[in-house]
């Protein structure tokens, strides 16, 4: 039987078999690395889901697992959802009396992931990003998913001003690829603007633009074709386009150490108010499951 609390990691809103692919692999890294951690993952709000939450929670418990750790790959707040990760993960553990579950927040801009998206920055520079003469010719375009909650949204906009501290970029500007202004076209003729000023210029300046999101998929597929329709109209601009995060190293650090700081909270279980984690508990019962 397993003592230890699991690991059940929830990605969002995809049917993408790429994407699928990548948290089998995350999961598969961090069971490697971490063998006494219980871990399994799969998708919330997307049904028909290759890799499903409910699937990832039924592995859990027939490992023995009977409390879970629910690390969410989530950006930023989604904002209002058909259903939220919370209702998700206590549908799943519904069909398992006993099984109790606390979900964490979603990651937001860790510095970690911070340094995998400047990572992923300079891949699509083809490495040379990181001389100064290189990086103040260079505006990043930050897309996020978008969401109706401007508090979601600003959260992207946070993202982009760290990623910009101290990095020498001549600018990190944001756009939403769905529900949210600015979309994708406008925030790349805002970057266009901005690098005709910009003191690079004169030797050729480039637009990057940088998934905020984990995993490829259809969100991907959109942002890239929006992009590639902008590009079309402006032939003489030089855009680039960043792969998301993806399964990297830095990813499988984060959610082992948002793991690992919840169950040392000891509380994390309980669902009192005035836990030091922002955690949701849950089980069987309270999702109207079998008690």
């Amino acid at each position: 039987m397993t003592i230890r609390p699991a690991l059940l990691i929830a990605g969002h809103g995809t049917r993408h078999e790429g994407a699928a692919d990548a948290l089998r692999t995350l999961v598969r890294v961090l069971g490697e690395q971490h063998p006494d951690v219980p871990v399994a993952g799969g998708f919330f709000g997307a049904p028909a889901s290759p890799l499903p939450l409910s699937g990832a929670v039924d592995a859990l418990v027939a490992r023995g697992a009977t409390r879970l750790v629910v690390v969410p790959l989530l950006m930023a707040p989604t904002g209002s959802l058909r259903e939220t990760l919370p209702e998700a993960v206590a549908r799943a553990v519904a069909a398992h009396p006993g099984v109790d579950a606390v979900c964490e927040p979603e990651l937001g801009p860790h510095p970690r992931l911070l340094a995998a998206l400047e990572r992923r920055l300079d891949e699509a520079l083809g490495g040379g990003a990181r001389r100064p003469e290189d990086r103040d010719r260079t505006t990043v375009l930050l897309v996020g998913r978008g969401a109706a909650d401007p508090h979601a949204n600003a959260e992207v906009v946070r993202a982009a001003r760290l990623l910009w501290e101290g990095r020498g970029f001549a600018g990190v500007e944001t756009a939403f690829v769905t529900l949210a202004a600015p979309d994708v076209p406008a925030g790349l003729d805002r970057c266009r603007v901005l690098a005709a000023a910009a003191p690079g210029t004169r030797r050729g300046h480039r637009i990057v633009v940088l998934p905020y999101f984990f995993f490829a998929g259809d969100l991907l597929e959109r942002l890239r074709m929006q992009t590639e329709g902008w590009a079309a109209a402006y032939p003489g601009a030089e855009v680039l386009g960043a792969d998301p995060i993806g399964a990297a190293p830095e990813l499988a650090e984060v959610v082992l150490a948002r793991y690992r700081a919840a169950v040392a909270g000891g509380a994390a279980f309980t669902g009192r108010a005035g836990d030091a984690l922002p955690t949701t508990a849950l089980s069987a019962a309270s999702a109207g499951g079998p008690a």
